[in-house]
């Protein structure tokens, strides 16, 4: 007997009949026949349990008792005469011979039916999660995240890796986000930040001689929600490995992750090991994208040269990238929706033409490309029934929409997405530097900490754009996973890195002092990566948002509404931590 009980309500059978049980949990519903006749549910944590109530003196204890109030009933198991195959306790019902109420339900009124929670409007599920919870469709989720985590932790471990945790309060650190800060009390004027990574630990862990490190790590950004984005907080497979390069990090993870994806996914088939790798620069000119959904299997073509001098303003002088689509027979109303979600998506305006049945070029922008008919066909080596896409602008723009237009084309068009598996693929070779939009000035690309290819060499000879980094990312089916990096370990060449964007020794020394001191005395070169645990239970559950696998989500702007974070404090706590609050200027 567990929690003075002797069964849960997804427990009790046929061969349970004639039994004496306690069973407790949430008060479902019941629907009421007489005044001594009702049939009850009973629901925890399981599963439910039929009770079938049949005099006035179980009716009368039942009598004001609100839904969702906690019960705890004793009576004797028998067989139902109309049972419900689609419960596994469905063969058998308790006649209850005691029912005690253990916590009240107050209220007359749900927020939403618990059954229903995930119809109601997403403030109100948050605000009252606790009863969201409640559903087994919601608690399913978050009953599944338990267990891809807990299996991930033993892998990790029969890969020898050590689980160690690092801190969480910390330095402030510039490394792409913006820091929460936490202000110190014995420290006037200083702040802790939470971390953004444990970046900087899991290096100077592989300096302090650890081999093999992991942690389910919680990582803090002060950065906007998306869909598989959650604001505030989220957590990632942390791992980091010793005299290891590259391939280490992928032998690893490509042994790791398929077989958890194929247990718990909603598709049991997932990319088995090697995974395709694919160069930043093949996937942003094939895909349109470094995150390319590999079950797609449309790429781009890019038609600049061919599309100048058709009298269509947008092309003139500009990138013009398409997509070719076979049997794609949606109509105009479709068509036109597409385009203006993808636009929505990409911010770039999509353009099409379609072959129809006498193989001549039809619909949308047909008409600047007649004179040219012969050579666009060729080209693209269409054929009846072709719908062709387009997107125009500079390059980048135009990589950018037509990946989009590839991704929704593939998603509505017949035969050409495979919808049930999970297909990895590792995007390498990243550039080192690049131009910061805002800036116009150079700037790191993706990790500051990342190990330039070519070394040192490269550094001091190659132009900064040309420079390509020992950097990776793990997507599957669209989502990027995660980045990673072969570290760089050399403090000399740690130094050079960070010249090139404008900041010396003394400021590499200043802004990250124990790794670089670290590293002054003896570091192994080593490699690491950290996939979203949130994303990866997303993809694995099928979830469209990040928020339905996370216990207690924050809402879009960051907010808390179930406990009311961030909130207001008291004047005595803010002078605890020496802080004033300065009002914002009117307008």
């Amino acid at each position: 007997m567990t929690q003075s009980r002797t069964h849960n309500c997804n427990e009790l059978r046929i061969e349970n009949v004639g039994q004496t049980v306690t069973l407790v949990g949430w008060y479902d519903n019941m629907r009421k026949v007489s005044k001594n006749l009702g049939f009850l549910i009973l629901r925890d944590f399981y599963g439910t349990t039929q009770a079938v109530i049949e005099t006035e003196e179980m009716m009368d204890a039942l009598a004001g008792v609100n839904n969702e109030s906690t019960l705890s009933l004793t009576g004797i198991v028998r067989e139902r005469s109309n049972k419900n195959p689609n419960i596994p306790t469905g063969d058998i019902e308790v006649v209850p011979e005691k029912i005690e109420v253990l916590g009240k339900c107050i209220y007359n009124e749900l927020p939403f039916e618990i059954s229903h929670s995930k119809e109601a409007d997403e403030s109100v599920r948050l605000k009252y999660r606790y009863l969201d919870l409640r559903n087994p469709a919601v608690k399913d989720k978050i009953v599944l995240r338990s267990k891809i985590v807990a299996e991930l932790r033993q892998r990790m471990t029969d890969h020898d890796f050590l689980e160690i945790t690092t801190p969480i309060l910390t330095c402030s650190s510039p490394e792409g986000a913006r820091d929460y800060l936490v202000p110190s009390r014995n420290h006037p004027g200083k702040f802790y930040a939470l971390p953004q990574a444990p970046q900087q630990f899991k290096q100077i862990l592989m300096t302090s001689g650890f081999d093999r490190y992991f942690q389910i790590a919680p990582c803090f950004r002060d950065e906007d929600a998306r869909a598989d984005r959650s604001p505030g907080e989220f957590y990632q497979l942390d791992m980091e490995m010793a005299f290891a390069d590259q391939e280490d990090v992928f032998d690893v993870m490509e042994d790791v992750l398929p077989p958890v994806f194929a247990k718990y996914g909603k598709y049991k088939s997932a990319s088995s090991a090697p995974f395709k790798r694919i160069s930043y620069r093949d996937a942003m000119e094939t895909y349109g994208t470094d995150k390319p959904d590999l079950r797609i299997d449309l790429t781009l073509t890019d038609l600049t040269d061919l599309m100048q001098g058709t009298g269509f303003g947008p092309f003139e002088g500009q990138t013009v990238e398409a997509v070719v689509v076979s049997g794609f027979a949606a109509s105009r109303k479709v068509i036109d929706k597409m385009m203006a979600d993808a636009e929505v998506v990409s911010g770039q305006k999509g353009y099409w033409f379609r072959i129809d049945e006498n193989g001549e070029i039809v619909g949308g922008i047909a008409k600047f490309l007649q004179e040219k008919k012969e050579a666009v066909m060729a080209s693209l080596g269409l054929k009846s029934g072709d719908f062709v896409g387009l997107c125009a602008g500079k390059k980048s723009d135009a990589l950018k929409g037509a990946g989009v237009l590839r991704r929704f084309l593939g998603e509505i068009s017949e035969g050409h997405m495979k919808k049930d598996c999970y297909e990895f693929c590792w995007i390498v070779d990243f550039p080192m530097y690049e131009i910061g939009e805002e800036s116009g000035e150079l700037e790191f690309c993706h990790n500051p900490f990342s190990m330039p290819q070519g070394g040192m060499k490269a550094l001091e000879e190659e132009d900064p754009l040309s420079i390509l980094a020992y950097q990776y990312d793990l997507v599957c089916n669209g989502v990027e996973l995660s980045s990673g990096a072969v570290r760089n370990h050399d403090p000399e060449i740690m130094v050079k890195a960070f010249s090139l964007v404008g900041l010396g020794e003394e400021d590499v020394k200043a802004k990250f002092p124990a790794m670089y001191n670290a590293f002054c005395y003896g570091a192994p070169p080593h490699a690491g990566i950290a996939p979203g645990v949130d994303r990866m239970v997303m993809l694995i559950a099928g979830e469209e948002s990040i928020r339905e696998i996370i216990p207690f989500p924050m809402n879009k702007m960051a907010m808390d509404v179930m406990m009311g974070a961030p909130s207001a404090v008291d004047k005595k706590q803010l002078d605890d931590v020496h802080i004033a609050i300065v009002a914002p200027p009117e307008d």
